[in-house]
């Protein structure tokens, strides 16, 4: 059964899922309906539809960013090691279940590579006056590939958000020779991906 995660929570995913090499994280979003509805309720000011993007930044020991193909993006789909895979950037959030997803295979992390921080920041948010405040049901989850198994879910809600224009959501993280996973949560302002990946330089 999976585990709902609460801000700053931790899990070992060893202990979850003895003999994990696959996990595939999920993150969804749903943009908040404004009051009264209509056809351009999905949209923000301009008319201009949220456009969310999921990302992982891979940080070595140090918890720094060591260079930019250690960012998996949609610019940047497949990290170089082939241990992590974006498959593809969804362009409205529409529909049920996961938006984006990104899979990865633990044993190709390289051993340089410590810590995946999973973020997600709104596309041209300044130009479209976006922000997470604006979203509603943002959820990030990790299922076990071998069983297609849940294994954890992290729900993201509430006005602490508001005006925030990125997002850490959480971070995956060798200890001891395992992984683990840790619920951040933590709204940024930012203008982009490039902005949030520079806080990690």
């Amino acid at each position: 059964m999976a585990i709902n995660l609460q801000k700053g929570q931790r899990i070992s995913l060893a202990k979850e899922a003895p003999g994990l090499t696959k996990l595939m994280c999920g993150l969804g979003w749903d943009i908040a309906k404004k009051s009264g509805g209509g056809l351009f309720s999905n949209f923000g000011k301009g008319g201009h539809e949220y456009d969310l993007d999921a990302s992982v930044i891979c940080l070595d020991s140090n918890g720094k960013l060591t260079a930019k193909e250690n960012i998996v993006y949609f610019g940047n789909l497949q990290h170089i090691s082939g241990a992590i895979t974006h498959t593809g950037d969804n362009l409205t959030g529409a529909g049920d279940g996961d938006d984006e997803v990104i899979i990865i295979d633990l044993p190709k992390i390289p051993a340089d590579i410590s810590k995946l921080v999973f973020v997600i920041n709104i596309y041209d948010c300044l130009a479209r006056k976006q922000n997470f405040g604006q979203i509603e049901n943002a959820f990030v989850r990790l299922v076990n590939m071998a069983n297609n198994q849940e294994l954890a879910r992290y729900n993201l809600s509430g006005t602490e958000y508001n005006g925030m224009t990125g997002m850490v959501l959480a971070e995956v993280y060798r200890h001891n020779n395992e992984w683990k996973m840790a619920a951040i949560g933590n709204g940024v302002t930012v203008n982009g991906l490039g902005e949030l990946a520079k806080t990690y330089c």
